[in-house]
């Protein structure tokens, strides 16, 4: 018999807007591999650290050189007979959770070899990253990175991850929440990727009036996919500029909303289903874990659809 859910938990299954449910952190990875240890132990997402320790695949921790800096990434790679595309995973807000990487686990069980660059490496005290900070710093910490620094680290995976001798040079990106504005982000300044994968993410924009950044976007190479939640209106009501914008530039743009979802929903809809019937909310929370969990799995199965597609 399972036991009750906690509280904690309970807050994964509350879609918010601004992906605020909780900050993890790193979790210590296994198959030899050094791996920072979590600044917080009640901070982070057992039921992911949990099943990346039942993978079966090869996982490890490098330093991908960015000049003088040092991107402490995450690499999963498949069990497959042929080399693979590769996919870069850009973390939400939260920095490197237990959750980015256990998603990075589960792309390269789909045969991609999946890399999540800690774009915190450095940020931290002595050089730290997610790890190094608490749960009230991390987010500030992202929001005060340097653009041009992001586009650089992103670049430097890209460039480490595309030669890897498992690697058939394909390079595709894709982000969550502040993650997923990068990934757009990221595909408006690589024009080497062969796709963008945008969860919940807007496209960049010219200033605090949410003006479509077009010039921006006319640099983009590749097509772009969006994955959007239903309850989410401070991101979708970016979406009607940024398709129009898209398709004045002639650039592939396909978002598809997901009703029901809230924000956030490819991370709440994968926690474990709310048990503890006594709750005050149980009803809405198991209602909204339900509605994130059929978000997730159809945006999940239409991911790899695209995927297969590259």
């Amino acid at each position: 018999m399972r036991k009750p859910i906690s509280l904690l938990t309970l807050l994964f299954f509350v879609s918010v807007t601004a992906c605020a449910q909780h900050v993890p952190n790193m979790n210590d990875s296994h198959h030899g591999a050094s791996s920072p240890s979590p600044a917080d132990a009640a901070e982070t997402q057992d039921w992911a650290k949990a099943r990346l320790a039942k993978s079966p695949r090869h996982q490890e921790w490098v330093k991908v050189k960015n000049g003088a800096r040092e991107v402490n990434s995450f690499v999963v790679y498949p069990e497959v007979k042929t080399k693979a595309t590769a996919v870069i995973v850009i973390h939400e807000i939260f920095g490197m959770s237990d959750w980015v990487q256990s998603l990075t686990d589960q792309l390269a069980e789909a045969g991609y070899i999946a890399i999540a660059p800690d774009l915190l490496s450095g940020m931290g005290p002595n050089g730290g990253g997610t790890s190094s900070l608490d749960r009230t710093q991390i987010g500030q910490k992202i929001r005060d990175l340097p653009p041009d620094q992001i586009t650089a680290d992103l670049n430097a995976v890209a460039d480490y991850v595309s030669k890897l001798p498992a690697a058939n040079g394909k390079v595709v990106v894709t982000g969550y929440c502040w993650g997923g504005s990068q990934s757009f982000r990221f595909a408006t300044n690589n024009p080497n990727i062969k796709a963008a994968y945008v969860f919940y993410g807007s496209a960049p924009m010219t200033g605090s009036d949410g003006t479509v950044d077009k010039e921006a976007l006319a640099r983009i190479k590749a097509p772009v996919y969006g994955f959007y939640a239903g309850n989410d209106a401070r991101i979708n009501a970016t979406l009607p500029a940024t398709t129009q914008a898209m398709s004045e530039l002639k650039k592939k743009f396909e978002p598809v909303t997901y009703e029901g979802a809230g924000h956030g929903f490819m991370r709440a809809g994968e926690a474990p289903e709310p048990e503890d019937t006594t709750a005050a909310d149980y009803q809405k929370n198991l209602d909204t874990w339900r509605l994130n969990r059929k978000a997730r799995d159809e945006a999940w199965a239409r991911w790899k659809k695209l995927l297969a597609a590259v």
